[in-house]
């Protein structure tokens, strides 16, 4: 079942918010995962940057991806800009399982259920049962606003040609597949079965776990 607006607050039972991410409108404070509200949308904030040139005024940019819409955007503003965050409170929930309404997960305190559609979800192909994330709900609206990942997990190599043994010093990368079902290059030396640290923010592998 999927829950919006004040509905929400009364299935999850959710307090007022007290604890809340809330930021300066100026583009000086940017951050990779702020929401933003542009032209009337809500976004956030993928990557992020500065242009500088002797001749002209700085620049920020930022690679945008639509929360309550499809689109990834680059926005361009001039230096010190203003910007239009959304605050919002970030709440502990479990990954349970994907079926015909979305993405479903469970609120670690409450024991409640949401389920949320693939285009909120940071990194999906990710997505293992029993995995903790965090979810980002709007104060004003009271609707979840996106799903975060923690930065690094640990996945099973479900699937991958057979390494070199003892090459642990070469650069040369191969794909495996993993217990989610996503696809990872990997080093030779990583063989099926071993578990292994990705970043899920790059989709890049970190190291052997042993």
């Amino acid at each position: 079942m999927i829950f919006s607006g004040r509905s929400l607050r009364r299935a999850l039972n959710l307090p007022f918010y007290k604890n809340f991410i809330a930021y300066m409108a100026n583009t000086a404070d940017i951050s990779r995962g702020m929401i933003i509200k542009l032209d009337g949308s809500l976004y956030t904030v993928v990557e992020f940057g500065e242009n500088k040139t002797a001749r002209a005024a700085a620049k920020v940019w930022a690679k945008l991806k639509g929360l309550d819409n499809t689109r990834s955007i680059e926005k361009v503003w001039n230096s010190g800009d203003t910007i239009y965050p959304v605050r919002v409170e970030r709440k502990a929930y479990q990954y349970l399982y994907k079926d015909d309404t979305g993405y479903n997960f469970m609120d670690n305190e409450t024991f409640e259920q949401i389920a949320l559609q693939e285009h909120l979800i940071d990194a999906p192909q990710f997505l293992k049962e029993a995995q903790e994330v965090s979810v980002l709900i709007n104060t004003e609206t009271e609707q979840p606003m996106s799903v975060e990942l923690p930065d690094k997990i640990i996945v099973q190599v479900t699937y991958s040609e057979p390494g070199l043994r003892g090459d642990t010093a070469t650069r040369t990368l191969k794909p495996a597949k993993v217990e989610t079902g996503a696809t990872v290059n990997v080093p030779l030396f990583v063989n099926e079965g071993e578990l292994i640290r990705i970043n899920t923010k790059t989709g890049e592998y970190v190291e052997r776990v042993k």
